[in-house]
């Protein structure tokens, strides 16, 4: 999996084709990942104290990896990942710019 938390993502299908949002988390052992503003679904929340009210909560859910693209920091395109060994270390990097991804 090539996806790792904080890279910028685009989904390619699904009910959220075509927007953008950062990964808050990647389940490696699931192939999703959770991206912050997409597949949101409302999760009933019980009160935490005596007396409070319950409430309703939007959270993002996990997707599948195989419907999500890294964005080319350069071009702000959909684009492959590679990687390449620089200097002994192997690093990410996008093909379409050549442009390395941290």
């Amino acid at each position: 999996m090539k996806l790792k938390k904080g890279d910028n993502v685009i989904v390619v299908t699904g009910k959220d084709k075509g927007k953008k949002g950062k990964i808050l988390k990647v389940l490696p052992a699931d192939n999703r990942a959770v991206v912050e503003g997409i597949n949101i679904s409302k999760v009933h929340q019980k009160p935490r104290t005596r007396g409070a009210k319950g409430q309703i909560v939007d959270r993002p859910m996990p997707i599948n990896a195989s419907n999500l693209m890294i964005v080319d920091p350069k071009t702000s395109t959909r684009t492959r990942v590679g990687i390449k060994s620089i200097g002994g270390k192997n690093v990410r990097v996008t093909k379409k710019s050549g442009s390395e991804l941290k």
